[in-house]
């Protein structure tokens, strides 16, 4: 069983923390001890999420917006020195195929999920390095790690999650960082009901049709994820860098 108390004395950045994931990390790793920059669109959903979390500061952010990011790396100097990132902020985007995707709807979705990340990064990891190095936990998707059909931009821009945060991986790990991605499958999250609601009169046969497809037989928990974020956050794995680990119920097996 993990120790209740590997984040004492931490300090770290949550991105997305209103919602899904975000939250369900944002406030274990509260439990555990570390002291947070919670940051997210939904100023009423953020607040929520703060008081769970003793000792964190929210922040109202669009993370792919760099000023923003800037604004927020700023508010994390006065918190202390960081050591722990997760980037948790992300949309789903349209259920249409690549060639009917609109130029404004690919434009937002990489704006979100892949610049979004990468302003994350750039402003947290220097400050990241300049403490003598952290841990770094992205989250793509399963869809990021194969073909998607039914959410093809989404898959392209949870892929470019990935090699980014790979290459993070490679580039800095000299300089005391460790970088690794968590690819959740189907998770009981707000994301998941909102792709089955895209579906219109099919929405529960596209649900069906997700659920038995997994080789448990279920959707994954938010908690399950944020187990898997926080081991790779955590001392136990210091040896693990660069990998991309599939959350998913056996789904990609």
């Amino acid at each position: 069983m993990a120790r209740a108390d590997r984040f004492v004395g931490r300090v770290g950045v949550v991105t997305g923390a209103a919602s899904g994931l975000g939250r369900e990390v944002a406030v274990r790793l509260a439990a555990e001890g570390a002291r947070l920059l919670l940051l997210d669109r939904n100023e009423t959903a953020l607040s929520d999420v703060v008081r769970l979390c003793p000792g964190a500061e929210g922040l109202v952010v669009d993370v792919s917006v760099e000023a923003d990011m800037a604004r927020a790396a700023a508010a994390l100097d006065r918190l202390g020195s960081v050591t722990l990132l997760v980037t948790a902020a992300g949309i789903l985007g349209p259920t249409l195929p690549l060639t009917e995707v609109s130029e404004a709807a690919w434009d937002r979705l990489f704006a979100v999920n892949v610049k979004g990340t990468w302003l994350a990064l750039k402003h947290v990891v220097p400050r990241m390095e300049a403490a003598g190095g952290g841990a770094v936990v992205t989250i793509a998707s399963g869809a990021g790690l194969a073909g998607n059909a039914v959410f093809p931009a989404y898959s392209a821009s949870k892929g470019a999650v990935v090699l980014m945060t790979r290459s993070l991986a490679a580039g800095h790990v000299g300089k005391g960082v460790r970088a690794n991605t968590v690819c959740p499958g189907p998770i009981e999250t707000p994301m998941l009901r909102d792709s089955f609601a895209q579906a219109g009169d099919a929405a529960s046969a596209r649900e069906e049709y997700t659920r038995t497809r997994n080789p448990m037989g279920r959707f994954g928990t938010p908690a399950e994820v944020a187990a898997a974020v926080l081991f790779l956050l955590s001392d136990e794995a210091s040896y693990l860098t660069g990998i991309a680990l599939p959350v998913d119920g056996g789904r990609l097996a």
